[in-house]
C-alpha cells in the first residue's frame, strides 16, 4: 500500500452517483474503496473500472444501516489500505410514492436506518480513524443528502425527505464537532438525476416528468453531482465546512 495516494470510501458505489465518483476519484488520483449491499457484479465493475485508471479499487458487501457490517467494512478497508482520507456517505435508499396516511412503519424504520443512521455509523468509524485526536492526519466527510430536504416531497416521498433532513442537521453538528481536528464535515443535495434511483420509486422516467420545474429545463447527470462531491472533499475547499452544496438546476 501506497500512504501517500488518498483513500476515498463511497457507501452505495455500485450504481448512479456512487459509481460516478468512483470512477472520477480514480481519475483525479484517489484509491477507491465502495460499498454495495446486493449487487456484486456492478460493484466489481466499478472496481474495474478503478484499476483501469491505474488506481486501487476495494468492493465490500456491506449495509451501513447494520453496526457489524460497518465494521466490516473498515475493517476490510485497514486491511488494504491502511488509511481513510474521504467518506462520502452516499448509501440511500427510496420507496415507492405514497402519501403519508398509507406509510407502513416497517418502510418508515428502514429509510431512516440507512438513510441517516448509516452515515452516522460510518462517520463515527471514519472519525476515529481521521480525527487528531485519535492521531490521525485529518479528512474529509461529504454527505449525500437530497434536494427533498429542502421541498419535502409532499405526496411521493416525505419520510426519505425527512430523513434527509436527519443527514443534515447531524452534518452542521459533526461540522462543528470536528472542525479543529483536521476533519471537514459537508453535505451535497443532488436534485433530479438521471439514476436507477427512480425505479426504486415507482416511477423510472420521474425526472423526464418533472424537468419542467427544473429553471434549467433538464435533469442532471451523475457526472455532474460527482464532481460537486470532490471538490468538497479536497483540497480545494479547504476551507468550507458545515455548508451544503446544491447541485439541482437552480430548483
Amino acid at each position: 500500500m501506497n500512504r501517500d495516494i488518498p483513500l476515498i470510501l463511497i457507501t452505495g458505489g455500485s450504481r448512479g452517483v456512487g459509481a460516478a465518483t468512483a470512477r472520477l476519484a480514480a481519475e483525479q488520483g484517489y484509491d477507491v474503496a465502495i460499498s454495495f449491499v446486493s449487487d456484486e457484479a456492478a460493484a466489481l465493475a466499478v472496481v474495474a473500472d478503478v484499476r483501469a485508471r491505474g488506481r486501487q479499487g476495494l468492493a465490500v458487501r456491506a449495509d451501513s444501516a447494520d453496526p457489524q457490517q460497518v465494521l466490516h467494512l473498515f475493517a476490510e478497508i485497514d486491511r488494504a489500505f491502511g488509511r481513510i482520507d474521504v467518506l462520502v456517505n452516499n448509501a440511500g435508499v427510496l420507496a415507492l410514492q405514497s402519501r403519508l396516511e398509507d406509510l407502513e412503519f416497517e418502510r418508515m424504520q428502514r429509510i431512516f436506518a440507512v438513510n441517516a443512521i448509516g452515515p452516522i455509523l460510518c462517520a463515527q468509524q471514519a472519525i476515529k480513524r481521521m480525527s487528531t485526536r485519535h492521531n490521525g492526519r485529518g479528512g474529509s466527510i461529504v454527505n449525500i443528502s437530497s434536494a427533498s430536504a429542502r421541498l419535502g416531497s409532499p405526496g411521493e416521498y416525505i419520510d426519505y425527505a425527512a430523513s434527509k433532513g436527519a443527514l443534515e442537521t447531524f452534518t452542521t453538528g459533526l461540522a462543528k464537532e470536528v472542525a479543529r481536528e483536521g476533519i471537514r464535515v459537508n453535505g451535497l443535495r443532488p436534485g433530479h438525476i438521471y439514476t436507477e434511483m427512480h425505479a426504486s420509486g415507482g416511477e423510472p422516467g420521474r425526472v423526464d416528468r418533472v424537468r419542467e420545474s427544473i429553471p434549467m429545463g433538464r435533469g442532471g447527470q451523475p457526472e455532474e453531482v460527482a464532481r460537486g462531491i470532490l471538490w468538497l472533499a479536497g483540497p480545494e475547499a479547504s476551507f468550507v465546512t458545515g455548508t451544503f452544496l446544491d447541485v439541482t438546476g437552480g430548483k
